[in-house]
């Protein structure tokens, strides 16, 4: 995989939020209330895609110094 398509990498809400180390439900109430900006795509009703760059954009975002 190039490091493009590893970009590019989609996740379900499940597999971002194990991902980011949260609990689905956690990105749920986050998106519902708007409290954390993760950009994501809807599919459908239910579906909710994350790009993997926008997953490590957020953890950047929120990474403290040591």
């Amino acid at each position: 995989m190039t490091t493009n398509q590893s970009q590019n990498q989609k996740f379900t809400r499940p597999e971002a939020a194990a991902y980011i180390g949260v609990a689905p439900r956690t990105m749920a109430n986050w998106h519902s209330t708007g409290r954390v900006k993760i950009p994501f795509y809807k599919i459908g009703r239910k579906k909710t895609i994350y790009l993997k760059s926008d997953l490590d954009a957020y953890l950047a975002s929120v990474r403290q110094p040591a």
